[in-house]
């Protein structure tokens, strides 16, 4: 990813060389039109994020529900994520340099919530496959308390990545390290080779157990539509493509992990291409997965999409009907 993952085969020198989007034979123009793009893309997804968020605040049907809980979840990862990485990008662009404790703070936040969003993601369709298919035994299972210790466990099965990798670092390096100034990207604190392999190993497993996860609730959600009928025919065909849309978030998630190595190939040809393939990972493969979301549970589902459009156009017509909710 863009300024986040991890380029195994070049050394800090190589990449504290190269680092600024301006340098080597990148025009300045050109660099200059692509941190716009990202201003643009970045303040729309965080304006749509932001309403969504507002709109699950408003009704209490939604926090009190645990899908719609783990919707906010993945709008409040997504939302933090897009900010820490458009902070880092206009540093990198701009030549900043920060604090290296700050640094290490911002890079402790960002792996978080790159595991943070997929992690929710598999606990979104699991909560389908219960819908579905264990309907009885949804509303013990799903309850608003499940939904919070959901909540905490995601977290922590997100946190182990970074846990591992950074206390590596912080065991090694130097108190006088936090206080020194330079560009804040999170290749600083990998200290040793096998340290980029080990976070490597672990992002491949975790990605591989919930795709595994993914498509085995994929292909009971769809045995069980295919022998529904009626309404709970629609329900299990809708949430089946609530789970495959899960999928493909994921497959991007997934083809992200493998960029460093298709980018670290590139460098060896050309710097300039380096940086449009480095560029183009970033915009399909951390930002269109994280406009996905929106769209699966934004606008596809009927409840969430009249509550927006009722709040997006300030109740001008009618309030919410009393049955809507």
């Amino acid at each position: 990813m863009f300024l986040v993952q991890f380029d195994f085969s070049l050394t800090k020198k190589t990449m504290a060389a190269n680092i600024s989007l301006g340098s080597g034979r990148t025009s300045p123009y050109t660099a200059l039109y692509q941190v716009i793009l990202v201003q643009v893309l970045v303040s729309v997804f965080l304006c749509i994020n932001l309403l969504l968020i507002s709109t699950f605040s408003r009704q209490e049907f939604f926090y009190t529900t645990m899908r719609y809980i783990l919707f906010a979840v993945t709008l409040l990862s997504d939302s933090l994520f897009l900010l820490i990485t458009d902070i880092m990008y206009i540093l990198i662009y701009f030549r900043f340099t920060v604090q290296m404790w700050l640094c290490l703070i911002m890079c402790i936040f960002l792996s978080l919530y790159t595991f943070a969003t997929p992690v929710t993601l598999t606990a979104m369709t699991l909560e389908r496959y219960v819908a579905i298919c264990r309907p009885l035994h949804h509303a013990e299972l799903c309850s608003t308390r499940k939904a919070v210790h959901c909540i905490l466990i995601i977290h922590c099965i997100s946190s182990v990545p970074f846990i591992v990798i950074f206390s590596i670092f912080i065991d090694s390096a130097a108190h006088s390290f936090y206080t020194e100034n330079s560009k804040c990207i999170i290749d600083i604190f990998i200290v040793h080779k096998w340290q980029s392999h080990l976070w490597s190993a672990i992002s491949q497993f975790y990605f591989l157990i919930m795709c595994i996860v993914i498509v085995c609730c994929y292909f009971k959600i769809m045995k069980v539509a295919k022998g529904a009928s009626g309404e709970n025919k629609h329900l299990s065909w809708k949430g089946l493509r609530t789970v495959a849309l899960h999928a493909f978030q994921l497959l991007l998630g997934l083809i992200q992990l493998w960029c460093p190595f298709i980018e670290a190939f590139v460098i060896q040809i050309n710097f300039a291409m380096y940086v449009n393939v480095k560029y183009f990972d970033y915009i399909v493969f951390v930002l269109a997965p994280r406009c996905l979301s929106p769209l699966i549970y934004g606008l596809r589902d009927d409840r969430y999409f009249r509550a927006l459009k009722h709040y997006v156009l300030c109740g001008m017509y009618q309030t919410l009907s009393e049955n809507l909710f």
